[in-house]
């Protein structure tokens, strides 16, 4: 199976409003997920600054090509529990 990819933003912004909790999915993801995932750690997407989009609320997350603004580590494990529900 393959994993679902992470994309934890880490620029400045997005740290300290709290992606800093969110990396540590890398060390201490619960364990019935710890194994379907993949983390990656971006310098920072830009997205607080596409004044058009609105993506104003950091943290962001992707999990695979869905993004979680506002991202908690609590939001990010429920949303890649319910895409491995799906495909299972």
């Amino acid at each position: 199976m393959n994993k679902i990819k992470i994309r934890i933003c880490v620029g400045t912004s997005c740290f300290v409003m709290g992606s800093a909790q969110i990396q540590s999915l890398e060390f201490n993801a619960p364990a019935d997920i710890a194994d379907h995932i993949e983390i990656v750690e971006e310098r920072c997407m830009g997205l607080c600054r596409e004044i058009a989009v609105k993506h104003n609320h950091g943290p962001f997350v992707f999990v695979d090509d869905e993004l979680i603004e506002s991202a908690t580590y609590e939001k990010v494990v429920a949303k890649i529990r319910e895409k491995l529900k799906k495909i299972s």
